[in-house]
Formats: C-alpha cells, sequence, structure tokens
C-alpha cells in the first residue's frame, strides 16, 4: 500500500444518507475484460458469512447501455443501471476497455457524484483511466497495470503514477496494478472495513495468501516493465533515440547524448521525451539501467560491481542506491532472494508462473528514481 507524503488522503467527507457503507457497485462497460470484471462481483457478490466473513451487497450496474459483450464473445446483462450507484458506500470500476477513449458521461457523472457524496471510488487496473476521465485523480497517487502507466502519466500528468505499487490507498479513491493485484486490493478493503481475521478467512476460501509481502521478497516478484513505453512511440521522430538507448544501456551517456542524437536542445528534448511518455528522461535512463541490473543479477554470475559496469552506471555505489530506491532491496539481496526462490521452484532453475508482481512498498512511499 501507498500513500504520497506530500499529498496525504483527501479529508473524508460523510457518506450521504441513502447510501449505505456495505453497498457495493461494480460498474460494467462492453468490451471489458472478463477476468477483470468478475474479480469484485466474486469478493463482494458471494455470501461467505458461513466462514466469517461479513456480507456486503453488490450491485452490478452496467456503465452504458447494453447489451455488454466481454472478452470470449459473451453477452452480459447486468441487473442494475447508473441510478443504483446511488446507493453505494463504495463504487468500483474493474475494467475501462480503452487507455485511449473516455468512458460514457453519464458514467464519468455518477463517478463525481459518487465521490462527493463520501463514497470511496476504487479503480482495479485500467478502471484508473475511467477515475483520471473523471477528474478524481487529479494531484493524487495512483497506479495501474504497468504496461499503461506511462500512458496514464502522459494523459492526466497531475497523476503521481507509481507502476511499482500492487496498489495505491489514497483514503477515499484507491487504483490497483495488474489483475491479481486487483484482488489484494479487494482484500485490503475487507480488511479496512472488518479487520484482519475477515480478510484473512475470505483470502482462505478464495486460496489466496491474505497480504503479499514487501521489501526483498517483494523486490523479487517485481515485474519487468518491458520498458515501459507507450504503445504508440513507434510513430515518433523520438522512436529512433529511444531504441539507440536501449540498445546500449551498456555505454555511460546522459540525457545531453540523447539530445544530441535527437538534434536538440536539452530543454527542448525533456519537454517532448515527457509529453511522449510521460516521465522525465533522466528517471526514464535510470530505470532501465536498473532493469537492465536485475535482469543481470538473475541470469549471469557477474559481481555487483561488474554489473554496475554493464549497465552504464559510474560507480557501484549509485547501482546499489538507485536500484534500492526503486526495487526495495540492494542488488545482493534481490540475487539472493531470487536464487533461493529458483531452487524452491518446480522444475528448479526456471522461474515458477509466469510473469512477476510489482513491489509493495511500505506505507506513505514516493515514486523514486
Amino acid at each position: 500500500m501507498s500513500q504520497d507524503p506530500t499529498h496525504g488522503p483527501e479529508p473524508a467527507v460523510k457518506l450521504a444518507a441513502r447510501r449505505r457503507r456495505e453497498v457495493v457497485a461494480v460498474l460494467l462497460f462492453s468490451g471489458s475484460p472478463m477476468f477483470e470484471s468478475s474479480i469484485p462481483l466474486s469478493v463482494f457478490g458471494v455470501d461467505r458469512q458461513d466462514a466469517g466473513v461479513p456480507r456486503y451487497r453488490l450491485l452490478a450496474c452496467a456503465g452504458e447501455e447494453g447489451p455488454l459483450r466481454t472478452t470470449g464473445g459473451l453477452e452480459l446483462r447486468a441487473p442494475y443501471g447508473l441510478g443504483a450507484v446511488a446507493r453505494a458506500g463504495t463504487v468500483i470500476v474493474p475494467a475501462w476497455r480503452s487507455i485511449t477513449g473516455p468512458p460514457p458521461a453519464a458514467a464519468l457523472a455518477a463517478l463525481r457524484r459518487a465521490h462527493s457524496e463520501g463514497a470511496r471510488i476504487v479503480g482495479l487496473c485500467t478502471g484508473a483511466f475511467a477515475l483520471g476521465a473523471a477528474g478524481l485523480l487529479d494531484g493524487r497517487p495512483a497506479t495501474t497495470h504497468w504496461m499503461y502507466a506511462p500512458t496514464l502519466a502522459k494523459r492526466y500528468p497531475s497523476v503521481h503514477v507509481d507502476p511499482r505499487e500492487l496498489f495505491v490507498d489514497d483514503g477515499d479513491i484507491l487504483t490497483s496494478a495488474g489483475t491479481a493485484a486487483g484482488i489484494d486490493l479487494c482484500l485490503h478493503i475487507v480488511r479496512q472495513d472488518h479487520g484482519p481475521e475477515a480478510a484473512a478467512a475470505l483470502a482462505r476460501r478464495l486460496v489466496l495468501p491474505p497480504r503479499r509481502g514487501n521489501g526483498a521478497e517483494a523486490a523479487l516478484a517485481h515485474r519487468h516493465l518491458d520498458r515501459s513505453l507507450p504503445e504508440d512511440i513507434g510513430a515518433d521522430p523520438l522512436a529512433e533515440v529511444v531504441a539507440w538507448a536501449l540498445e546500449h544501456l551498456h555505454e555511460q551517456f546522459d540525457v545531453e547524448t540523447l539530445a544530441a542524437r535527437a538534434y536538440m536542445s536539452r530543454r527542448t528534448f525533456d519537454r517532448r521525451f515527457r509529453a511522449l511518455t510521460g516521465s522525465a528522461p533522466l528517471q526514464w535512463l535510470i530505470t532501465q539501467r536498473v532493469l537492465q541490473a536485475q535482469r543481470l543479477l538473475e541470469v549471469s554470475d557477474y559481481s555487483v560491481d561488474e554489473v554496475a559496469g554493464r549497465c552504464g552506471f559510474r560507480s557501484p555505489v549509485a547501482l546499489r542506491g538507485h536500484f534500492r530506491r526503486q526495487l526495495g532491496a540492494s542488488p545482493a539481496a534481490y540475487r539472493a532472494a531470487y536464487r533461493a526462490r529458483q531452487q524452491d521452484a518446480p522444475g528448479r532453475g526456471k522461474p515458477a508462473g509466469d510473469g512477476f508482481t510489482p513491489r509493495v512498498p511500505g506505507q506513505r512511499s514516493r515514486p523514486s528514481v
């Protein structure tokens, strides 16, 4: 969980009398992925009181005219419309179908109204784009799927986007990263509402860990960000410079070098790069060097000093500082944890599962480079 220490949660607005804290409205849209949409439906829509989990009342609401077509060609008919959102103390957008197009105006208005009346607003994965379109993330910390985080930052520059977080709790606005992180955030909400025992009981019923770890263990689970660039970068003239940088991370060069290759002044290059990626070029370059170091620590026997040199850091001290700030552990601790996990993984020497999940820094962490 993360909160931005320079911002902090917004002052709580008293919940309107017509809304009930135990009522959870889930906004469903056509074209949204089935898996993400089903997460809050499963967590909050099933009566598990026999397992010690307090009951919520779920309202599955169509965010637009139906029928709603989801992944796999399935059609959904939500039993409620946007009018039912007015009764909810928690409103969840589990996903939004497009990172480029805005949700329907009526759905955005319902989100704004719910927030102004004290409801807790939640965006899972790409649902954060709906919250951003409603203006609810302005000036706040937030996260989303690591692949779309640069686009979220680019589209809503006042939002403090951190793709490394599993989820961000900013009081009345909460956002999560990818699919599994959406489950983590829903468990977090149950923990907030009813305590750790209720959350643990629900996690047992869902066969999930009640809370994922942090520190070196979470750094080990950090997902490779796959360059962390928006999908449309290939159409931009800066794409060639970015590609060159990624191919030459082992060399020592700085942002001035990149600006010169783009035939731009440093100021113009900074502005164009930030507009394209949502990130300052120096921050992006450091992140790519850290990710390269992460890969080398996993697949090679190079010493930490050698890794630093092969990733373009001017000294091992620089690598250690940036690595710890971005991944929450020292390079040596990360390598030790990674190798220990490999030994325990099925088929030893191969990663368990098909990917990694972002780290879970301590409360009130700040994005760093």
